[in-house]
């Protein structure tokens, strides 16, 4: 049996590799904004090395973002797993719009970066909630199912 952080845990790994397929396409194909590894990369000073940021974001996603989704799920108010990935991811958002932002001098939700890159974040992050949740609340389903096998003989 999991716990609600590791269900996180790996529903945060699977949303953290899609988004950072997206990601990849963004950097290698169109460019259309400043993804969140180069971002990082410049906040840890790493300009010229991005796998520093590849590694930081993929850390952030799986050991803090996921995680924190499972303690938090069951309190967002929301009826889906989707709808309350999407709740935790913006969230997780604006916080980091707020604080994490202009400490990287990019100015608040980005804005220094564009409006390109604030319309992607806000784009991944949604994507990011949604596989989040999917994840999460298929884990949560398989682990109820094989608790309760349908056609199970009572005990008596």
């Amino acid at each position: 049996m999991m716990s609600r952080v590791q269900k996180g845990l790996v529903a945060g790994f699977a949303a953290t590799v899609v988004v950072s397929i997206i990601e990849a396409i963004n950097t290698t194909v169109g460019h259309w904004a400043v993804s969140f590894p180069q971002l990082l990369s410049v906040m840890f000073g790493a300009q010229d090395t991005p796998a520093i940021g590849w590694v930081a974001h993929m850390a952030a996603g799986t050991l803090v973002l996921g995680p924190l989704f499972g303690i938090l799920c069951p309190r967002l108010p929301t009826d889906t797993p989707e709808s309350k990935g999407i709740l935790f991811a913006v969230g997780a958002f604006i916080l980091m719009g707020l604080f994490l932002a202009p400490m990287m001098n990019v100015g608040m939700f980005f804005m220094r970066a564009g409006f390109g890159t604030l319309a992607w974040m806000i784009a991944s992050h949604a994507i990011f909630g949604i596989v989040l949740g999917n994840v999460y609340g298929r884990l949560v389903r398989r682990e109820k199912r094989l608790a309760h096998p349908v056609g199970a003989a009572a005990a008596h």
